[in-house]
């Protein structure tokens, strides 16, 4: 539940650093872009309702879903990872590994909303917070940061415009490479949980 007598705004601050560093959507501004450039739908109200909705969901019920099929924290972000560095495969290669066999246009919950917003980095991010931070400040922090994805989805064309083609390319090889090596770090730290 909710404590408006816990507010701390120097949890609010750390919750949200945090928060913008795992979620990362000026790094998922390139994969945006090419799911554009393939004629894909991304819509950032839709995008950022989602995500948050998952993320609120997984925060208050992760635990709860994952022991119902039987799993931990552990395994689901080490499946995450996986699913992230294929990810960041096609980044880098300038390959199609992922198949969006979803509704033709769209392509905002899959792979825009999960796993790059809301995926296995970011729900294992919040369950940790949670043994540390009062649910109240998370929330504000998680708002906050569901507003600054929404002002990035919605700028992409603009930021595509300013930068240009060949600035994108950067970006995107740039950043394939860290989404890579945040999907290797999140593997090993959760394999080694699991062994």
């Amino acid at each position: 539940m909710l404590g408006f007598d816990k507010l701390d705004f120097q949890q609010i601050l750390s919750t949200f650093l945090v928060l913008i560093g795992i979620i990362d959507i000026i790094g998922s501004i390139p994969i945006i872009l090419q799911l554009k450039a393939k004629g894909k739908t991304v819509s950032a109200n839709k995008a950022t309702f989602l995500s948050w909705g998952l993320m609120v969901g997984f925060f208050y019920g992760g635990n709860f879903i994952l022991k119902l099929f039987g799993c931990n924290i552990q395994s689901f972000a080490v499946a995450g990872s996986i699913l992230i560095f294929f990810m960041a495969l096609e980044m880098i290669l300038d390959i199609e590994i992922f198949k969006n066999n979803g509704p033709v246009k769209e392509a905002t919950l899959v792979p825009l909303v999960f796993p790059l917003l809301a995926g296995a980095g970011t729900f294992t991010t919040l369950i940790s917070l949670k043994s540390m931070y009062a649910d109240i400040n998370i929330m504000i922090a998680l708002a906050l940061n569901m507003a600054w994805v929404y002002i990035v989805i919605k700028a992409t064309d603009f930021i595509q415009r300013l930068l240009g083609a060949s600035g994108i390319y950067f970006i995107r090889k740039f950043f394939g490479i860290i989404l890579m090596a945040i999907s290797v770090k999140l593997f090993f730290d959760n394999v080694v949980l699991l062994i």
